[in-house]
């Protein structure tokens, strides 16, 4: 698998007018990685999420895909560049008005001169490939809380992004669903060759899925950890982050 750059970060600073959630941000995100954002209640994964996804500006810093600095480069580039995204929010956020195939065909008409049969073809299958064959006419509140997360996993990949992003993607579901989430997530991350950014706090996940990671500290402000979470778990100087991800049995 590649190691080659993908995302970097450099001397990132978040913050809510005068209050700074995190400071001096410096991590890379390598292609293909499924690279993990952790971190105490309330440290500002999620906020790093929108940062990254363009949603939040920084209040200083950098954010660099290949070679476009994205907060420095014009905004219909990076609208183009957005494009190169999907996004899995924590709620789903399906529309539930609408069925699990028309959910699927919206960014493909916002974006894409697609045919209505081309585009309801492409619904199909990134609903098989979630596992979720037929249920194209199926509302969101006809379905499982598990089958609504892989539906909304078929509209994020609709695209055939470049990078995904997660926030929270095993929030609310079973330990049966959650590990068939993770399973999905690296299934599709080697068919679309994509690269994978989730945050999440859920220790089963991080260490199925994660190769690469930051900890984000409460205290500090700042990354205090960097790399694979199962050699953070086992060998990390930090006492705080070991303690975190050996659920405080060290």
């Amino acid at each position: 698998m590649s190691r080659e750059t993908h995302i970097r970060v450099v001397d990132l600073t978040m913050a809510y007018g005068d209050f700074v959630i995190q400071r001096d941000l410096n991590f890379t995100i390598n292609r293909n990685d499924v690279f993990i954002i952790m971190g105490g209640s309330g440290c500002g994964k999620s906020t790093l999420l929108k940062h990254l996804i363009g949603l939040k500006f920084p209040g200083k810093g950098d954010i660099w895909f290949d070679d476009i600095n994205f907060w420095k480069a014009p905004p219909q580039e990076r609208e183009i560049l957005k494009r190169r995204f999907g996004v899995l929010f924590q709620s789903g956020a399906l529309w539930s008005s609408m069925t699990l195939e028309e959910n699927i065909t919206l960014p493909l008409s916002e974006y894409t001169n697609l045919s209505g049969r081309e585009m309801r073809e492409i619904a199909s299958l990134k609903l098989a490939l979630v596992g979720l064959a037929g249920f194209e006419q199926f509302y969101p509140a006809e379905i499982s809380g598990g089958m609504r997360k892989r539906a909304s996993l078929a509209r994020a990949i609709a695209l055939d992004p470049e990078v995904l992003f997660f926030d929270e993607p095993s929030a609310g579901l079973d330990p049966i669903s959650s590990r068939r989430l993770d399973e999905l997530i690296l299934e599709i991350r080697d068919s679309l060759g994509a690269t994978i950014v989730v945050v999440t706090h859920e220790l089963a996940s991080i260490f199925a899925i994660g190769n690469n990671s930051v900890f984000l500290d409460n205290e500090s402000r700042t990354i205090i950890a960097r790399g694979d979470p199962k050699m953070l778990r086992d060998k990390s100087e930090n006492i705080k982050v070991r303690a975190f991800l050996n659920r405080g049995r060290i």
